[in-house]
């Protein structure tokens, strides 16, 4: 018992691990392999339950966690129960925050004429204002708290890294409004499901014609008024921010073979991509005043004039089905899952994969976990965790009970990961490189000692240098 609290124990400091399944019969996993597994395709793991997964088979529990939908999770309820805002609908945030804040900070400036301005360092905290911060705050510690007590391991990491891959920053314009929404109806759901589906939700999705501006991008003869509608009296005609990241960091790749002329075509073909009612909780509607009817050339694949919204499914038909993207889809997941530089030969089996299976996410990740690379224990502890990872397994292996998340929440915005606040599309760093250095090491070694107490000896455990990966 006290080799496996070790073992559990030491995952909390950064590192994933693995083991070879044998051909049939398969041996019984190793516990090194077992925490190997529970720390890469999850948060690590719990007292516990390495003789849980031992006792039901590795293979078994592997399979188990590619289909969520069979795991009873229902402790979870309950813990979020409390964080009102994770449940409610866009209309809803729409009418009882944000719409509320925004009408108290005009009638403040209206209140403001002719006054003497406020000092800038007191600032005040409006409570409708607080009210709408705290969205990010609950949609935060949920995320804490499914990491650290769902059963559903996998779905978390997977919708982690989805996220992560199509990042928003919660900063950025009324995203704060946006990103619960965009988490539990486009991401979670579309984590082991087809790659193509993912990819035209988050397109269609407010957040992310927000984020990269899309929602603005019009053909520049479009007619004023249509123009004023649609883009809140802000349009400046085709905006390229989407078409970019849309090629480069969520489908091809830096290295994927599109030119600069590709991404003005694509630019163009998804102007009028917009939002029907900005500030009043509507979703996605395409406005043909703003697009480009012209013909368009993708990839060296024609797009006919008048195409409308179809010219855009039609880019991401090529986008989804080509090559590259499937390269670079498996060759991330792997990266997650296996090690910052996977084996090539384990990339390319994954990506045939997808493309046999026209981008099934379980799939590909089912290659990914029953391969020998991911089962070999020379890629034991070869992952350094990010922050948020170190913290979530930090809590599962000492089996703390988390009754409020929003210190934990502060922790990781110390720690440099706030939560959904990564300012750049490329989301959060997933290589150790990024999470290295002197600093980032204190605070992990300052966060167990918060976290150990007076238990020195386990404090020494969380702190040495070998424990900081997973």
């Amino acid at each position: 018992m006290l080799r496996a609290f070790v073992i559990a124990t030491a995952i909390t400091a950064g590192l994933h691990a693995g083991m070879s399944f044998p051909a049939a019969p398969p041996a019984p996993a190793s516990d090194e392999a077992i925490v190997h597994v529970l720390n890469r395709i999850g948060y690590g793991p719990r007292p516990g339950e390495v003789e849980k997964v031992r006792a039901a088979g590795l293979q078994r529990f592997i399979d188990d966690q590619l289909h969520p939908e069979r795991i009873a999770d229902r402790s979870m309820a309950e813990r979020l129960a409390g964080l009102t805002t994770i449940g409610m609908s866009a209309g809803q945030i729409a009418e009882r925050i944000e719409l509320p804040a925004l009408e108290a900070r005009r009638e403040r400036k209206r209140q403001a004429v002719g006054t003497e301005p406020q000092a800038k360092d007191t600032p005040v905290r409006e409570p409708l204002q607080q009210r709408a911060n705290a969205l990010v705050v609950e949609l935060a510690q949920a995320k804490v708290l499914r990491a650290v007590y769902s059963e559903r391991q996998l779905q978390e990491v997977l919708t982690d890294f989805w996220f992560n891959h199509f990042n928003v920053d919660a900063r950025k314009n009324r995203e704060r409004f946006l990103v619960t929404i965009y988490e539990r109806e486009t991401i979670r759901p579309h984590v082991l499901g087809l790659f193509r589906a993912l990819l035209e939700a988050t397109a269609r999705d407010p957040a992310m014609l927000v984020y990269l501006d899309n929602w603005m991008s019009t053909v520049p003869n479009a007619p004023a008024r249509a123009r004023a509608a649609a883009a809140n009296n802000r349009p400046r005609g085709i905006n390229e921010n989407y078409a970019r990241e849309l090629m480069e960091l969520h489908t091809l790749g830096v290295d994927g073979g599109y030119t600069q002329k590709d991404v003005t075509e694509v630019a163009r073909a998804f102007t009028g991509w917009t939002i029907e009612n900005p500030r009043r909780g509507s979703g996605f509607r395409f406005e043909p005043r703003m697009h480009d009817a012209g013909p368009k050339t993708v990839l060296g694949q024609r797009i006919g004039a008048g195409g409308g919204e179809a010219d855009g499914e039609r880019v991401l038909d090529l986008l989804a089905s080509h090559p590259s993207t499937a390269r670079f889809i498996a060759f991330k997941i792997a990266r997650r899952l296996v090690g910052d530089d996977p084996p090539r030969a384990l990339v390319d089996r994954a990506a045939a994969r997808f493309r046999a299976t026209d981008g099934d996410l379980r799939e590909v990740t089912r290659t990914i976990l029953t391969s020998p690379e991911f089962l070999a224990p020379d890629v034991y502890a070869a992952k350094v965790k990010t922050p948020f990872e170190f913290v979530a397994s930090a809590l599962r292996a000492a089996g703390t009970e988390v009754g409020d998340a929003r210190p934990i929440v502060r922790e990781l915005r110390e720690m440099g990961m706030p939560l959904y606040m990564c300012q750049p599309p490329t989301g959060y760093a997933d290589t150790a490189d990024a999470w290295v250095n002197t600093g980032a090491l204190v605070s992990r070694l300052n966060y167990a000692l918060k976290l150990a107490g007076p238990d020195k000896q386990m404090a020494q455990l969380l702190g040495a240098p070998e424990f900081q990966k997973r």
